[in-house]
């Protein structure tokens, strides 16, 4: 069993930076593939961006491409969601999730089987 625990969300400005984290625990992170998904009220969630250590591949959305990173800490076992140029429509809860490793990382939240409580990230405009 994976356990994932978010934090780091909070209020900033639009055009700020906020880093949001993904502490991992039950199996090592790097077993699976990491993704990060985000929902804001009224809307569906969306796939944000993700990572597999088989082949080292990430995968964006086009709408954060540039302006969002994905990375892992191995000795914490933690994934992070570095978050810059932030816009108010970055506006929502965000999920971490894990899924089966693969050579491929995958936008469908389907595809991942375990899933973190959410953070709050606030863009003002």
């Amino acid at each position: 069993q994976v356990q994932l625990v978010e934090f780091g969300g909070g209020l900033v400005q639009a055009g700020g930076s906020l880093r949001v984290s993904c502490a991992v625990s039950g199996r090592t992170f790097s077993r699976y593939t990491m993704g990060w998904f985000r929902q804001a009220p009224g809307k569906e969630r969306e796939f944000v961006a993700g990572i597999s250590w088989s082949g080292g591949s990430t995968n964006y959305a086009d709408s954060v491409k540039g302006r969002f990173t994905i990375a892992g800490d191995n000795a914490k076992n933690t994934v992070y969601l570095q978050m810059n140029s932030l816009k108010p429509e970055d506006t929502a809860v965000y999920y971490c999730a894990a899924g089966p490793l693969s050579n491929r990382v995958s936008g469908t939240g389907y595809d991942y089987d375990y899933w973190g409580q959410g953070t709050q990230v606030t863009v003002s405009s």
